[in-house]
């Protein structure tokens, strides 16, 4: 095996990609939860709850991005965004993503912390593959990493998806180039030898 050192300021990381090319048979899932169609959010009002979603598994993507494309990705009609609820609370979010023909991919999946663990998860995938899988479409994607919670991958396999590909690679620490906290997924070691 090869080794390759990762530089102060970065860590190391590896993307699992996962499909599925038919739709499976769905457990039952319930929650007290509620899920609404968000057409056209505000972009502050996105990133607010992309932080408040994303920040304990290092989400950066939408952050580093120049608000006018993002704010092109979320009027796109070919991505649909629905955003989960407890009573009145902004929670979580679905991100489903049908540019690409016949594809779609769930690019954005996730709750708060605080309701992480109770169940919902899969009832958010079950309403997650419903709305993915209708007419003309083949193929449903997504992607998780080592920085995202270890229950993810198994529970994206328990789902029905396959790995199809896994990358490695490195990119610069968000919490040294103040895009978060560095309380933030404190999982994930701070490599800063010069501190």
């Amino acid at each position: 095996m090869a080794l390759q050192d990762v530089p102060d300021g970065h860590f190391a990381t590896i993307v699992t990609h996962l499909e599925m090319l038919e739709k499976p048979k769905l457990p039952v899932a319930e929650s007290r939860l509620t899920l609404a169609h968000w057409p056209d959010p505000d972009v502050d009002d996105y990133l607010a709850l992309f932080r408040k979603v994303g920040e304990p598994w290092l989400w950066i993507s939408r952050l580093l991005m120049a608000q006018s494309d993002l704010r092109t990705i979320l009027d796109d009609a070919a991505v649909e965004i629905f955003l989960v609820r407890d009573a009145a609370e902004p929670v979580g979010f679905i991100e489903l993503d049908f540019r690409q023909p016949r594809e779609c991919e769930i690019a954005f999946f996730g709750l708060v912390p605080a309701l992480n663990g109770q169940g919902h998860g899969r009832w958010m995938m079950n309403q997650a593959l419903d709305r993915a899988w209708r007419d003309g479409i083949d193929r449903v994607w997504l992607h998780t990493c080592t920085q995202d919670s270890p229950r993810a991958l198994p529970f994206y396999q328990r789902s029905g998806f396959r790995i199809f590909k896994q990358q490695a690679g490195m990119m610069a620490d968000p919490r040294l180039m103040g895009h978060m906290p560095r309380t933030a997924a404190p999982h994930v070691p701070i490599l800063q030898s010069n501190v």
